[in-house]
């Protein structure tokens, strides 16, 4: 075997090495991502959509006499939203559906919780917790 080939096998040898330094590894557990604190964001999200595709896009009856509100972007940790008089979103909340950062408790309130409503604002509201997107009880 002649000298002059041993420095091409050592180069050979050299670009395997580096290459191989290229391959994806998976993440060791210190660079894996931080878990993102639960704000209650994504599920007041959710929430919200679908009350607004069932109570108002589908134009039941029972809310014709109201608009929905949307504050997600709530620095409080307490995204929500609001149903208030139609066409009034200035005007003073009839029921608040509110998340809590770190919990899967969302709280309702408001006067209309004192109507014949409430029964239907409840079951609605309980089945999309639990992940229904239906709009049919």
């Amino acid at each position: 075997m002649s000298r002059s080939r041993l420095p091409g096998l050592g180069l050979a040898l050299v670009a395997i090495v580096a290459i191989s330094g290229c391959a994806s590894r998976a993440p060791s557990p210190e660079r894996a991502p931080a878990k993102r604190a639960d704000t209650g964001l994504d599920r007041m999200e959710r929430l919200t959509l679908t009350a607004n595709r069932c109570w108002f896009k589908s134009r039941d009856p029972a809310f014709a006499p109201y608009s929905i509100a949307p504050e997600l972007s709530s620095f409080s940790g307490r995204p929500r939203f609001l149903l208030v008089p139609k066409g009034r979103l200035e005007a003073r909340p009839l029921l608040v559906v509110e998340g809590a950062a770190g919990s899967t408790d969302v709280a309702t309130y408001g006067p209309l919780l004192d109507t014949p409503l409430r029964s239907r604002l409840e079951a609605d509201l309980d089945r999309w917790r639990a992940g229904s997107t239906s709009c049919d009880a």
